[in-house]
């Protein structure tokens, strides 16, 4: 136990390894429409909007069982 945790009295659970991975790009790949690695793009950027929207979830259901110390 870390000295902040044992002053809080609080253990706070991992955070799931999804929430740390960042997004890659999409790749470019020569000769190819433009729309296609647009279309490509905005798939990486659903993922990581999904991504960050269980990240606040998380963090809400973790609140929400240890309530706020603000």
């Amino acid at each position: 136990m870390m000295k902040g945790q044992a002053a809080a009295g609080i253990a706070l659970p991992p955070l799931p390894d999804d929430l740390r991975r960042q997004e890659a790009h999409a790749p470019v790949r020569e000769g190819e429409p433009v729309v296609a690695i647009l279309a490509r793009e905005r798939q990486a950027l659903d993922r990581a909007n999904a991504r960050q929207g269980r990240m606040v979830q998380f963090y809400d259901d973790l609140t929400s069982r240890i309530g706020s110390r603000r």
